[in-house]
């Protein structure tokens, strides 16, 4: 018996059972789950009906994250699956789907940082995070004034300098990824990587 997306087995609102007036059919046919991990790409292409395409990743390890404060995209390596609203056994699996909390790595996004701004952050320093500011005399009088002009309206929340500091960030996944072959997302900041935390720690 194959796995099939009907509902006429299902009984009425009333309770009532449903006549069985049919088999099944192949537009409500249903297909097995990818359960994409953490690895090297793997991809494989799934016909679907009107001749479309799906793309079943069976493995993964980088995807297009977002950095929503600073409009910065870079694609980044997976590391950790480490919280999933739905299920514990996905987290135990590594098993990426969409919005899976994952670990991500957090060093594109730092160096972007740094030559965007030209201030190094995620330093420890007496077990404090800091910020430092950058030697810019090998960088002509035109690139210091607009690096100053940058530093001015900059913030960075502890939160992520802090993250950043352990070379890794946490992120949400948005894409779906035994249905489009992809894993991209964005990092999490304020209120909500706050509640993901608290979520996790209760863990």
């Amino acid at each position: 018996m194959g796995i099939t997306r009907e509902g006429k087995h299902k009984r009425r609102e009333t309770g009532g059972r449903r006549a069985k007036f049919r088999k099944k059919r192949k537009f409500e046919l249903g297909r097995q789950a990818a359960n994409t991990r953490i690895g090297e790409p793997r991809i494989h292409q799934v016909r679907t009906m009107g001749g479309n395409r799906k793309f079943r990743a069976l493995r993964l390890d980088s995807g297009n994250f977002s950095w929503g404060t600073e409009v910065c995209t870079r694609k980044v390596r997976v590391l950790d699956v480490t919280y999933n609203a739905s299920n514990n056994e996905l987290v135990r699996t590594k098993t990426l789907v969409k919005g899976a909390i994952i670990v991500i790595d957090a060093h594109p996004f730092k160096s972007w940082y740094e030559s965007h701004y030209g201030v190094k952050i995620g330093v420890k320093k007496a077990g404090e995070t800091i910020q430092e500011a950058m030697d810019m005399s090998d960088k002509s009088a035109k690139v210091q004034e607009k690096l100053k002009k940058r530093q001015t309206g900059r913030t960075l929340a502890y939160a992520i300098d802090h993250q950043i500091a352990s070379g890794r960030l946490l992120a949400k996944v948005t894409s779906r990824p035994g249905q489009t072959g992809r894993c991209d997302g964005y990092i999490l900041e304020g209120p909500e990587l706050a509640f993901y935390q608290k979520m996790m720690a209760k863990k």
